[in-house]
């Protein structure tokens, strides 16, 4: 379909954070856009402000006219994550409408463009969102479709003046292969999304094929030690074309050097904790240089960055509690995650409350995530999170409990969770997973801030 033909655009999970952000960029573009999503959310309701319609109804009463008739004008965008049996994606689809997903949708708008696309396992939204944001606060300018809300902008979608376009390429189900990037990066492989690929051999080629895909003359850059032969290398290690050096820790604050075969830039300051996020903007600002904003320009936006919500995100930072939200759902992001907490507070008790994602991973990774969630002080485990999944027969919080070597841990409800925060007041508490654990982060600041 071609983008100047589309008058009209459809939703069929219009609050996940990747549809929001299309249904926005179609609002810009003066289309009448409209959607439905099963409960109201902060996003959805942001949406509905912003002039997008939205019913919480999978039924045909609650569709407008305009799109009970297929023509060439109307598209219908529609995610993964929608049930096989729902009401509107079936007579969409019964009737002949030119149904998109989402990632099919980014392929149609990044096409003609000068793309940027930001692939991973993890990783990938701090560091498209990096990107789009030196861009934008250097005054390049650019168009960015984020996986997360940057915080500096209160949003998951960015709109530019010129042709640039910067996006968060997913990996799961393959949706990063209809991308014709002019940069990429690819920030780590780890085997993830098993229920998709199967195995970490098709995930990777998953990755070989994604990299294939750049344009001619296009540049790609690679996380060191990926198992990858082309492509510039970046770490923060001597070896990689592209480096961090001297990382150090000053006033709560990350300072690094960055170092390539042409450019060196000293003292760079970020608000983004841990080694991770130092090898995340350094990726970012040499994708920046690639463009040829200035060295200096480049320093001071990395400078500026607040940050995405739910990726280390102070939620309380004051004397007597730290309270910190991130969305890790792997064991590597957690270990990650811990990792930077550690660093950051060395002294302090971690007293951390995760919410498993979904059944399959819980079942795939089960012995990473005992050994890395045991490396904590004390853990409040959540029942798991089911997103698209139905219930395992005994992959559950309690299985994965027995696993681990920490004695100070235990399955609790929510309700629990709040009770036992409000009786011992942890001087450090981190929240971590990508279910509906968010909905806890404003009750447990209450308790900690004594609201």
């Amino acid at each position: 379909m071609e983008l100047e033909l589309i008058k009209r655009v459809y939703f069929v999970g219009v609050g996940g954070i990747g549809m929001s952000a299309l249904a926005r960029y179609f609002k810009k573009r003066g289309c009448h856009v409209s959607g439905y999503d099963k409960t109201r959310t902060i996003l959805t309701s942001a949406l509905e402000e912003e002039g997008i319609q939205i019913t919480y109804t999978d039924s045909l009463s609650a569709l407008q006219d305009d799109y009970l008739v297929k023509d060439e004008e109307t598209l219908v965008v529609y995610t993964p994550a929608i049930p096989k049996d729902s009401v509107l994606l079936n007579y969409f689809r019964d009737h002949g409408f030119d149904l998109q997903k989402r990632s099919q949708v980014l392929g149609i708008i990044s096409r003609g463009q000068f793309c940027i696309a930001v692939a991973g396992t993890h990783g990938k939204t701090t560091t498209s969102t990096i990107v789009a944001h030196i861009l934008t606060d250097s005054g390049y300018g650019c168009t960015a479709f984020l996986g997360g809300i940057a915080t500096n902008y209160g949003s998951n979608f960015l709109i530019g003046d010129n042709d640039v376009v910067v996006v968060e390429a997913d990996e799961y189900d393959r949706s990063f292969l209809t991308l014709h990037p002019d940069i990429a990066v690819i920030t780590s492989m780890d085997a993830d999304h098993l229920d998709i690929y199967g195995d970490a051999a098709q995930l990777h080629e998953s990755f070989y094929l994604f990299a294939g895909q750049l344009k001619e003359g296009g540049t790609l850059f690679v996380k060191e030690g990926l198992p990858l032969s082309s492509g510039i290398s970046y770490s923060a290690g001597p070896a990689s074309q592209v480096r961090s050096e001297n990382i150090r820790v000053e006033n709560g604050d990350f300072v690094f050097d960055y170092t390539d075969d042409e450019v060196s830039i000293p003292d760079i300051k970020s608000m983004l904790p841990g080694k991770h996020n130092v090898e995340n903007t350094t990726v970012a600002i040499a994708a920046a240089l690639k463009l040829g904003i200035a060295a200096e320009k480049v320093k001071a936006a990395v400078a500026s960055f607040r940050g995405v919500k739910r990726r280390f995100e102070y939620i309380v930072r004051e004397d007597k509690h730290i309270y910190i939200d991130d969305y890790a759902h792997h064991p590597e992001e957690l270990r990650a995650c811990f990792h930077a907490v550690r660093q950051l507070y060395p002294e302090k008790k971690l007293t951390v409350i995760f919410q498993p994602h979904l059944f399959s991973r819980t079942r795939d990774f089960a012995a990473e995530f005992a050994e890395v969630l045991s490396t904590v002080d004390e853990l409040l485990l959540l029942d798991i999170y089911p997103a698209r999944e139905l219930p395992m027969d005994g992959v559950t919080s309690a299985w994965l409990l027995e696993q681990m070597t920490l004695s100070a841990c235990a399955v609790y409800t929510k309700d629990e969770v709040l009770g036992y925060v409000s009786e011992i007041q942890p001087e450090l508490l981190l929240t971590v997973g990508a279910g509906d654990i968010d909905t806890l982060i404003q009750p447990l600041k209450n308790i900690l801030t004594h609201v």
